[in-house]
């Protein structure tokens, strides 16, 4: 079949937002006489201006992600080879979050281990193929998360503030543990994890942390509320914890120098 006829055209016009289809194409073809050149060149062009569209949405996708752009984390990046797990499931089920069925399942993440094992390049990897797929990402540290609670509330502002948050389809919480969220924040935090629970189509939350789940209470307060948080968020969860050595460091040279005067010599 004529690839102009056999839905490309289709296709690339539903992307670019255009009123124009195939079937108008063919009837423009039949009254104008076009060879079948000039509409393998109007496919080309059609496809090229479809491929635009889409580059131009992963751009902005992007920078308005807050994800690394200078040096981004992805899944390429990331050297799986250097991990084992009890069994080689364990180590697929991690590689295979970039399908992004945790996020079409509507399946939190948490990577939670050490300093520099990898969880946080992980969770912007998984975010940066978001953003491919065009879904709407959002990278933010829990004490950035923090301090945004609290300028809404100073400013009366907090219903925006958890909307905009409960909008990206992925949204990532980096460093969970690492700082304290009072009473009204840690609300604030429950009423942004229940709506996203609520909410239909691909959504999902990615925390990272240093600490294990069942410590996470001791920063935030108002034990109950946070009890309702933890409940939504781990009620359909995959949980990876990383032990071991930090990746970090494994670049590292050390040079020993020593200053004063060479023996023998006046200077």
């Amino acid at each position: 079949m004529n690839e102009v006829f056999d839905g490309t055209i289709d296709e690339c016009c539903r992307l670019l937002k255009l009123d124009f289809s195939s079937a108008e194409l063919a009837r423009l073809a039949l009254e104008n006489g076009f060879s079948q050149e000039a509409l393998n060149d109007m496919t080309l062009l059609f496809k090229y201006l479809r491929d635009k569209k889409e580059q131009t949405t992963i751009e902005t996708l992007l920078r308005m992600s807050r994800l690394p752009q200078k040096a981004p984390k992805t899944f390429e990046g990331f050297d799986f080879s250097v991990l084992r797990g009890k069994g080689q499931t364990d180590l697929e089920k991690l590689q295979n979050i970039r399908t992004l069925a945790p996020i079409y399942a509507h399946r939190n993440l948490a990577f939670i281990g050490p300093p520099g094992t990898g969880k946080t390049h992980l969770a912007q990897a998984f975010g940066h193929e978001c953003c491919k797929h065009g879904l709407k990402t959002y990278f933010i540290k829990a004490s950035e998360l923090r301090d945004k609670f609290t300028n809404a509330r100073r400013t009366e502002k907090t219903a925006t503030a958890v909307t905009n948050l409960v909008r990206p389809s992925c949204l990532i919480i980096d460093e969970i543990g690492r700082c304290d969220f009072d009473e009204e924040n840690t609300r604030l935090f429950f009423d942004m994890v229940d709506r996203r629970y609520n909410k239909e189509g691909a959504y999902n939350i990615v925390f990272t942390s240093n600490r294990d789940p069942s410590l996470w209470r001791q920063n935030f307060h108002e034990e109950d509320t946070l009890l309702c948080a933890l409940d939504r968020i781990f009620d359909d969860a995959a949980v990876f914890n990383f032990m071991g050595e930090s990746f970090r460091g494994k670049r590292l040279e050390t040079f020993a120098l020593q200053t004063g005067r060479v023996p023998g010599t006046s200077i």
